[in-house]
C-alpha cells in the first residue's frame, strides 16, 4: 500500500472549487471561542463542499493566523459571512427556504443515525464550547439533532461534531 501524491488527489483550485456544485448545507457558528475550531470548521467545510459558513456572534474571523493554521486555505474557498446573532443568521437561513437544525443534547432530540434529513436545503448550527447552541436559537429551529455518545463524557469538541454532522449530511443527501 502507498499514499497517493499531492498530484494523484486532484485536488481542486480556488477557482474550480468556486465553480463546483456544493452541498446543498450551511453550517452556522453560534459563538465559538476558540479560532482553532473555526479553522477546523472551515477545512471539514472544504473538503466536502459545503455551500456556506454563517460566523455569529463573537465567533473569530478570517483573516487571523490562529485560524489559518487549522483551516489551510479553506477560508478562501468556503463562502461564509459574519451576522452579529445567531437568531439573525436563523431567521435569515429560514426566509431563504433552509430547514435549520441545531446539533445538541436536547430534550425532543433526534438522534443522528435516526434523522431523516429533508430534501430541501439543510441548515446545522453548531453551538459553543460551553454553553452549546443558546436557548433563543434552539427556539426558532425547526429541530434538533444529537450525535450519540456511548462514553463517560458526553459531549464533543465542536469542530469533531461538526465533521461528524457534515459527513452525515453529505453521505446521506450527496453520495446517496
Amino acid at each position: 500500500m502507498r499514499k497517493w501524491s499531492m498530484q494523484e488527489l486532484g485536488r481542486k483550485s480556488i477557482a474550480d472549487f468556486k465553480e463546483a456544485p456544493k452541498t446543498p448545507l450551511v453550517v452556522v457558528l453560534d459563538n465559538i471561542r476558540s479560532m482553532h475550531n473555526v479553522g477546523s470548521v472551515f477545512r471539514t467545510a472544504d473538503s466536502f463542499l459545503v455551500e456556506k459558513m454563517y460566523l455569529c456572534g463573537y465567533t473569530p474571523q478570517p483573516p487571523h493566523r490562529d485560524i489559518n493554521k487549522t483551516a489551510l486555505g479553506a477560508t478562501e474557498t468556503v463562502a461564509w459571512d459574519y451576522m452579529p446573532t445567531t437568531v439573525e443568521a436563523v431567521q435569515l437561513l429560514k426566509t431563504q427556504g433552509y430547514q435549520v437544525f441545531a446539533v445538541e443534547q436536547a430534550e425532543g432530540a433526534v438522534y443522528l443515525d435516526q434523522f431523516n434529513f429533508p430534501a430541501q436545503k439543510i441548515a446545522i448550527v453548531m453551538g459553543n464550547e460551553v454553553e452549546g447552541v443558546a436557548d433563543e436559537v434552539l427556539d426558532i429551529c425547526d429541530g434538533c439533532i444529537e450525535i450519540p455518545q456511548l462514553g463517560s463524557k458526553h459531549s464533543l469538541n465542536i469542530s469533531v461534531a461538526a465533521g461528524i454532522i457534515i459527513w452525515a449530511i453529505t453521505e446521506r443527501t450527496v453520495l446517496k
